[in-house]
């Protein structure tokens, strides 16, 4: 069986999301994971993929991006693959297969993407803290104080942070946060 996995780090990405789960549907994958988190973050639905797969099957990704982080984390995953006798393809590496010489290239491969990401992130934060000397980077702009008020009131009052945080907008951490800073 061939089983397919698609992913994208932010739901931003829609149109790349789609075109992913088309092509693995496409080259004939009869079930297919789908998620949209960063590659950083727990990955539920790869997770649910390695465990539907079974001896014989062949997990299907677009591209190696798509599936791993880091040259560990590729080994670890081609590792758990091969204990349960599935087979990992890529499809835009149609040249790799189960040897040791495509694993040593996925590796290889893995090792440079990785790097790309590591120079990427490292300019990303050179120019947040160029942008900081310069005094154009603030961060977030903070909460308006009323806003922040209410929302310790209601904690306060007994109403559920899950409630809270949809009525005013915020993530639940947000609620615990301005409840904590109030004690």
């Amino acid at each position: 069986m061939l089983i397919g996995y698609a992913r994208t780090s932010t739901a931003d990405q829609i149109a790349g999301f789609e075109a992913q789960q088309r092509e693995l549907k496409d080259h004939g994958c009869e079930k297919v994971f789908a998620e949209q988190v960063s590659s950083v973050k727990q990955r539920d639905h790869l997770e649910a993929a390695i465990d539907f797969s079974r001896e014989g099957d062949t997990l299907v990704v677009t591209k190696l991006d798509r599936l791993a982080r880091s040259v560990p984390d590729l080994i670890d995953i081609r590792k758990r693959l091969s204990a349960k006798g599935v087979r990992l393809h890529i499809m835009n590496m149609p040249m790799m297969n189960d040897s040791a010489t495509a694993q040593m290239l996925e590796t290889i491969l893995g090792a440079v993407a990785q790097f790309e990401r590591e120079v990427m992130l490292e300019r990303q934060r050179e120019g947040i803290a160029k942008a900081k000397a310069e005094g154009k980077f603030k961060g977030r702009p903070a909460m308006d104080e009323t806003k922040a008020a209410a929302i310790r009131e209601a904690f306060q009052n007994g109403e559920k942070p899950t409630q809270i945080a949809r009525d005013y907008g915020v993530s639940r951490a947000t609620v615990y946060r301005l409840a904590k800073e109030a004690a």
